[in-house]
């Protein structure tokens, strides 16, 4: 099990920039796909990014590509969300997720997920 804690979250005019960090707890962070999903305001929990256990394969979603980067640090047991040219439709709440091992063609499904932080909430203004 690994324990998972965002920060990073907060107020950001459109076009501006935020980094989120999810710092891990417990064993071998290092073997687990990392991810960041979100929940806008009222609606269900999307997906956002993934990368895999040594940082060598990040994957988006399409509309997101581009302006979202996401890395992660092993040796600080960090994983980080760089949000650039955000706009109002990515106001939400942020969550990081883990799963041991590589979560398959299905990383984007919140279902392959075992591991949740307790969120952290952006706020886009216009």
């Amino acid at each position: 099990q690994v324990q998972l804690v965002e920060s990073g979250g907060g107020l950001v005019q459109a076009g501006g920039s935020l980094r989120l960090s999810c710092a891990a707890s417990g064993r071998s962070f290092s073997s687990y796909t990392m991810s960041w999903f979100r929940q806008p305001p009222g609606k269900g929990r999307e997906f956002v990014a993934a990368i895999d256990w040594i940082g060598g394969t990040s994957l988006y979603t399409d509309s997101l590509k581009g302006r979202f980067t996401i890395s992660r640090d092993n040796a600080k047991n960090t994983l980080y969300l760089q949000m650039n040219s955000l706009k109002p439709e990515g106001a939400a709440v942020y969550y990081c997720a883990a799963r041991n091992g590589w979560a398959g063609e299905r990383y984007a499904s919140p279902e392959r997920y075992a591991n949740w932080g307790q969120r952290t909430q952006v706020t886009v203004s216009s």
